[in-house]
């Protein structure tokens, strides 16, 4: 079985373009995967064509590590807009394998380990304004079965909050809290916002409302910095989402520099890397829970990847905060049920493209907006009418 055919598909959702990923081979079979890169969908593309498809043209499906491992040797920069082609690619790949065996691609990543497979909610507070509103947006999430969820309090600080932004996040995440009570968990996501002073400062500050953990306190690459913080702090930490090599991952696992480990299986060289990873992480006894807030092949590969994997903590989920036309691209898949993913035992990822949706769908330029502008308070993640 050889790789025939590579074709890459963009489709608007809203705030993000979707970059999706399809090969086919010599057989008749397709493998999709997710190379979306807020603001760089488009470079992303070009390098798909321009270096990743002549790699992978002519090559067999299950050949993961001579095929990816020679890409993740040979790009040589390094970075998110390469590792992002490159691990779309490999999504596909697994895709192509579990339908050449008939098997789900969980049950040759190790099977299955965990029973069940928590989700918590990202995306819900769009254009929320007053602690009123979080309120109410989060009971709204209780209210469709999760028992998680994530948000940014910090309006667009960027290093240092002022005793009034201070006020307002603490007002915010208050709010939620009184609204969902005390034993759902209760996500704080920082951006990496904050300077390493200040981001203990506010931790110690929202450290009475129990979350879960606190996410990307500091800027990503300050490993050292991070450790530091997690250090003064008794509020769990994760990191890991803008990490995108072994080698990086090794360094915080080894650190220990935060608790959750939150790869992003479609920036850091796709779900073998993934396994690799979590084997680091379990050595120093942390946990994971995979980074993704884009589209849903890339969700179907954190699925198959939190399925298989011992020490998988919760799902990120975006899929009932996008926009009304996400699932149809991908002919209706929709995994979540009350607040948790179902997985079935359809071989490969278990969806498939749909190319008449996508292209009724086209790009959007910039569609996603700067964290540190008023415009991604308004405009995050809210519905678009489907026109």
């Amino acid at each position: 079985m050889k790789i025939v055919r590579f074709e890459t598909f963009l489709a608007n959702a809203g705030l993000r373009n979707y970059l999706f990923i399809r090969l086919t081979t010599d057989n008749g079979l397709t493998g999709i995967g997710e190379a979306t890169l807020e603001w760089q969908e488009k470079t992303v593309q070009t390098l798909c064509h321009e270096w990743v498809e002549e790699r992978v043209l002519g090559r067999d499906p299950f050949n993961i590590e001579a095929v990816i491992g020679g890409m993740l040797r040979d790009q040589y920069q390094g970075g998110p807009t390469v590792l992002s082609a490159i691990s779309g690619v490999e999504v596909a790949m697994w895709d192509l394998i579990g339908k050449a065996c008939g098997q789900p691609v969980y049950r040759l990543l190790g099977g299955a380990v965990q029973a069940r497979l928590p989700a918590y909610a990202n995306g819900w507070y769009g254009g929320a304004v007053t602690p009123q509103d979080y309120a109410e947006r989060a009971r709204e999430v209780v209210a469709r079965g999760y028992r998680a969820m994530k948000f940014d309090p910090f309006g667009v600080a960027w290093k240092e909050l002022s005793d009034d932004e201070m006020e307002a996040a603490i007002e915010r995440v208050a709010a939620v809290r009184s609204a969902i009570g005390p034993h759902d968990g209760l996500i704080i996501e920082f951006h990496g916002r904050l300077s390493a002073g200040c981001a203990v400062q506010a931790i110690h500050r929202l450290s009475r409302f129990q979350p879960t953990w606190c996410e990307e306190p500091v800027a990503p690459e300050s490993l050292d910095l991070l450790q530091w913080v997690k250090q003064q702090v008794d509020v769990p930490i994760a990191a890991g989402e803008r990490l995108y090599t072994l080698a990086d991952f090794n360094r915080l696992c080894t650190l220990r520099a935060a608790d959750i480990v939150q790869m992003d299986i479609a920036h850091c060289g796709g779900l073998w890397t993934s396994k690799k990873i979590a084997a680091l992480a379990a050595v120093q006894d942390l946990r994971l829970s995979p980074h993704c807030s884009i589209g849903p092949v890339a969700l179907a590969a954190c699925l198959h990847f939190d399925c298989s994997t011992p020490n998988f903590m919760i799902q990120e989920d975006f899929t009932e905060f996008d926009v009304p036309w996400r699932n149809s691209l991908v002919r209706g898949w929709n995994p979540i049920q009350h607040g948790k993913f179902v997985l079935k035992d359809t071989p490969g990822l278990g969806l498939e493209l749909d190319d008449q949706v996508i292209a009724n769908h086209p790009y959007v330029k910039n569609a996603f907006p700067s964290l540190w502008d008023g415009e991604w308070l308004t405009n995050f993640t809210q519905d678009h009418p489907d026109d």
